[in-house]
């Protein structure tokens, strides 16, 4: 059996369902493929940045679900500045959110279904190219689905993103996270917590931080990711990583055991390409995650939304506007990002780097907005004009910083 369709996304999370909802609400027949059943867990932080809030009420997704978040708590040894993330007038809302998964991806994937979309939960596909090499479909256990555009959703790389030749760039750095859910009497705090100072099993600072993302139930997301760039990274025990942070949070949040296993997970932060002759990929398949802080979900529901909206008013040129406009819009950012990856690998410059993150109001204020995924190449003020500067000093010490980093 073969079928017809203008969209085939393959996954319904944030990104696939963005790119659905939106196409369908203007008139395209899209299908979503998501492998998992209605209502599946996603390792993530949970956390939903000012930009994330923006990119959900211009999708009129009610945050009703969620728990508000007024601001970032950010910890460098005894250094502790809660800053708020924002004041009205600002691009994006002065608030955040904490919205576990389950119950996020399981609104928007319903919002796709109210918009007309055609999902189709447990099933996974591979996709179809013609003799040209043009991705013309999906191939399903039930049969064939052809569309015009092919949206990779897919998450971190996997046989989608092979088959596209959408990997992740070798030469690039990317992350592993790790969180569990415990209960706290903190739950309902309104400022997510992020601890910049974490070591590993042996003592050695890790380039990364340790969070703390009250969902407003009872329980309390803790979690703790690490950059590839750190002495030792493929020797890292995620397991006691998160035991050693639990040892600094266990007395201020009075929190109790883990409520389930703790779950792990990979975060690309690069990509070879993200679109080719019928296909895109969007959000974290896209490599759309922030280095600094391992956040993409905001990205994958932009990216979603872009796709959908170019391939509605010319499906012809939809592709190659797309990573034009994306392009745009955060690859500065982004390369800046991963090239900051290096250079806090070296544990000497991550401690005077995170001295000086917090050691000012106006610094951490500039911290605050990179750590909020607020920072574009559109970017106003103080932090848009550091960005630019920074890009351009690592850009000088990217090469040395590579070619040393890692020594044990």
């Amino acid at each position: 059996m073969s079928e017809r369709f203008d969209i085939a996304v393959i996954g319904g999370g944030p990104a696939g369902a963005a790119t659905a909802m939106r196409a369908a609400r203007q008139g395209a027949r899209v299908v979503v493929l998501e492998k998992g059943p209605h209502g599946r867990d996603k390792v993530c932080g949970d956390g939903l940045t000012p930009r994330a809030v923006a990119a959900l009420q211009e999708l009129e997704i009610p945050l009703d679900g969620s728990h508000p978040i007024d601001g970032l708590r950010m910890i460098a040894g005894k250094q502790v500045r809660e800053l708020p993330w924002g004041s009205p007038g600002d691009r994006f809302p002065p608030h955040g959110a904490v919205w576990p998964r389950r119950r996020l991806d399981a609104a928007l994937i319903d919002a796709a279904v109210d918009a007309g979309a055609d999902v189709r939960f447990q099933t996974e596909g591979e996709v179809i190219a013609d003799d040209s090499g043009r991705v013309i479909g999906v191939r399903t256990g039930h049969g064939d689905i052809h569309a015009d555009l092919v949206v990779a959703a897919t998450g971190a790389p996997g046989s989608v993103a092979r088959a596209l030749g959408a990997d992740r760039d070798p030469n690039e750095p990317y992350g592993l996270a790790i969180r569990a859910y415990v209960e706290s009497p903190r739950h309902l705090d309104r400022h997510i917590e992020a601890c910049l100072t974490v070591k590993d099993q042996r003592g050695t600072w890790i380039p990364g931080y340790g969070w703390m993302f009250p969902c407003g139930d009872g329980t309390v997301n803790i979690g703790v990711g690490a950059l590839s760039t750190m002495q030792g990274f493929k020797s890292l025990n995620l397991n006691s990583l998160l035991e050693s942070y639990r040892a600094i949070v266990q007395d201020p949040w009075g929190i109790g055991p883990n409520l389930e296993r703790p779950r792990a997970w990979r975060l690309p932060m690069s990509v070879v390409q993200r679109h080719g002759p019928g296909w895109v990929a969007v959000g974290d398949a896209a490599g759309l995650v922030n280095p600094m802080n391992g956040e993409g979900i905001d990205y994958g529901l932009e990216s979603g939304m872009l796709i959908a909206d170019l391939f509605v008013k010319d499906p012809a040129s939809a592709a190659v506007e797309y990573d034009v406009q994306i392009g745009e819009r955060f690859d500065g950012f982004l390369r800046t990002g991963r090239r900051f990856a290096f250079l806090i690998g070296h544990p000497r410059l991550m401690r005077t780097g995170l001295r000086f993150a917090v050691g000012t109001e106006r610094i951490a204020q500039i911290t605050l907005q990179v750590m909020g995924n607020l920072v574009d190449s559109s970017t106003p003020g103080a932090a848009g004009f550091t960005m630019k500067v920074a890009d351009k000093a690592l850009a000088v010490a990217d090469p040395v910083l590579r070619k040393t980093r890692a020594r044990a």
